[in-house]
Parts: structure tokens; sequence; C-alpha cells
């Protein structure tokens, strides 16, 4: 897998839990504040597609994880 695929995959993944906690018709809900933590990670990707500037994407490729150009 590449860098962006595991960006993708774990900002996927940390909207939908802290929706899941946020949200007060789910089961797993336990304050309505997760929501700052969904809308912390919409900004940062938001932000990322103009700067370039992933601070999750420095971190992978510092553990070893290629990008697609390297894959290809």
């Amino acid at each position: 897998m590449t860098v962006n695929q595991f960006i993708r995959i774990f900002a996927g993944a940390f909207v939908l839990l802290s929706l899941a906690l946020g949200v007060e018709g789910s089961p797993l809900f336990v304050s309505g504040n997760w929501l700052w933590f969904t809308a912390f990670v919409g900004a940062n990707l938001f932000q990322s597609g103009f700067t370039r500037f992933c601070p999750l994407e420095t971190i992978l490729r510092k553990l070893g994880v290629k990008d697609a150009a390297s894959c290809a």
C-alpha cells in the first residue's frame, strides 16, 4: 500500500469513529464534542489539498511506506 492509500484509510476511519462517538443516535455515543474531531480531520484534509502538507504523510514516509511513484 502507498502513503496516499494509508492517509485515506486513516482519515476515513477517524471520521467514522468520531461520528460514532459523537452522534446521539449511535450506540457508541460518548459526547457531542467528538464532532470537533471530525471537523479537525476534514479541515486537515482540506488544507493539505492546497498546501500539500500532511503530518501523517511525513510520519508514514519516516516509517518506510512507499509513495505511488516508487511502487510503479
